[in-house]
């Protein structure tokens, strides 16, 4: 690594950790989630996916389960011919790789290597939509994480690749945010405020 990589990894090290504090000492949290539930399922009124993967919400993250949860009610009720599904992250430490298992209220769920719970054996499934958490997001589509790479890695080799969209507070949002070569940009990002990529 030279002398401009180690400063722009220890700029995002900053970055991520100014961000992850402000997320979790918002003080306004439920109304803020609240209103990031109701942008989410407008916009996900008329879209075609019955499969769609998420995450289980950790370190202030906004807990998208609810509106997803109503999501799959209402495909229920809607008669549709196939069923609405719900993914959650199963990640396998040793290959550092991220497949996609059914979830629904109530499920059995048992910690993954990194502490964060995920379903018990449940059947694989393929999202044709995934939302990913964001520590911070910036023009473009692009989303800051924790610095692992699973979610980059995981989009890159999902095939069909599916539609991606990030989900964060407002207070993510970093107007001068600089991608990295291999960062890539993901295709919506709402937050409680709306839709923020694309304008």
């Amino acid at each position: 690594m030279d002398k401009s990589e180690e400063s722009t990894a220890a700029a995002k090290k900053a970055l991520r950790k100014a961000l992850l504090e402000k997320r979790l000492n918002l003080p306004d949290r439920l109304q803020q989630a609240d209103l990031l539930q109701q942008v989410m399922r407008i916009w996900l009124v008329g879209r075609p996916d019955t499969v769609i993967g998420a995450y289980w919400p950790i370190k202030g993250e906004f807990d998208p389960l609810p509106a997803l949860h109503r999501w799959k009610e209402d495909g229920e009720l809607l008669d549709q011919t196939q069923l609405r599904r719900i993914g959650l992250p199963v990640v396998n430490k040793e290959h550092k790789t991220m497949t996609f298992h059914a979830w629904y209220p109530g499920c059995p769920m048992e910690e993954d290597a990194y502490g964060i719970p995920k379903p018990k054996d449940t059947e694989v499934i393929v999202p044709t939509l995934l939302f990913a958490p964001c520590v911070g997001y910036g023009p473009g589509g692009y989303r800051l994480g924790y610095g692992g790479g699973f979610y980059d890695r995981m989009m890159a080799a999902l095939q069909p690749k599916p539609f991606t969209v990030g989900l964060g507070f407002g207070v993510g949002y970093v107007d001068d945010f600089e991608p990295e070569p291999h960062d890539v940009p993901l295709d919506a990002i709402l937050n409680n405020h709306g839709v923020v990529w694309p304008i």
